[in-house]
Protein backbone atom coordinates (compact mmCIF):
# COMPACT_ATOMS: atom_id res chain seq x y z
CA UNK A 1 0.00 0.00 0.00
CA UNK A 2 2.67 2.52 1.05
CA UNK A 3 4.24 1.39 -2.36
CA UNK A 4 1.30 2.81 -4.42
CA UNK A 5 1.29 5.81 -2.50
CA UNK A 6 4.74 6.75 -2.72
CA UNK A 7 3.83 6.19 -6.32
CA UNK A 8 1.40 8.44 -7.02
CA UNK A 9 2.84 10.90 -5.22
CA UNK A 10 6.15 10.86 -7.46
CA UNK A 11 3.80 10.94 -10.61
CA UNK A 12 1.91 14.37 -9.27
CA UNK A 13 5.40 15.64 -8.68
CA UNK A 14 6.38 14.83 -11.91
CA UNK A 15 3.46 16.21 -13.47
CA UNK A 16 3.53 19.75 -11.14
CA UNK A 17 7.52 19.88 -12.67
CA UNK A 18 6.78 20.05 -16.07
CA UNK A 19 3.98 22.32 -16.08
CA UNK A 20 6.05 24.63 -13.59
CA UNK A 21 9.12 23.91 -15.78
CA UNK A 22 7.35 25.46 -18.51
CA UNK A 23 6.23 28.76 -16.80
CA UNK A 24 8.32 31.46 -17.31
CA UNK A 25 9.76 33.25 -14.36
CA UNK A 26 9.34 30.47 -12.32
CA UNK A 27 10.35 29.94 -8.61
CA UNK A 28 13.87 28.48 -8.88
CA UNK A 29 13.96 27.55 -5.35
CA UNK A 30 10.46 25.96 -5.32
CA UNK A 31 11.53 23.74 -8.41
CA UNK A 32 14.91 22.57 -7.04
CA UNK A 33 12.93 21.85 -4.16
CA UNK A 34 10.02 19.81 -5.99
CA UNK A 35 12.68 18.06 -8.03
CA UNK A 36 14.61 16.90 -4.44
CA UNK A 37 11.57 15.50 -2.71
CA UNK A 38 10.59 13.57 -6.25
CA UNK A 39 14.35 11.90 -5.99
CA UNK A 40 13.63 11.62 -2.28
CA UNK A 41 10.53 9.38 -3.20
CA UNK A 42 12.09 7.66 -6.36
CA UNK A 43 14.82 6.19 -3.57
CA UNK A 44 12.16 5.32 -1.16
CA UNK A 45 10.04 3.80 -4.29
CA UNK A 46 13.18 1.67 -4.98
CA UNK A 47 14.08 0.40 -1.79
CA UNK A 48 10.88 -0.67 -0.84
CA UNK A 49 10.69 -2.37 -4.21
CA UNK A 50 14.37 -4.46 -3.47
CA UNK A 51 13.05 -5.09 -0.20
CA UNK A 52 9.77 -7.00 -2.22
CA UNK A 53 11.70 -9.17 -4.59
CA UNK A 54 13.90 -11.86 -3.42
CA UNK A 55 17.67 -12.21 -4.09
CA UNK A 56 17.56 -15.29 -5.76
CA UNK A 57 15.18 -16.63 -8.48
CA UNK A 58 13.25 -19.87 -6.57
Amino acid sequence: MRLLELEAEHRELDHLIASWDLEPGADELGLRRLKKRKLQLKDQIVSIQHRLMPDEPA
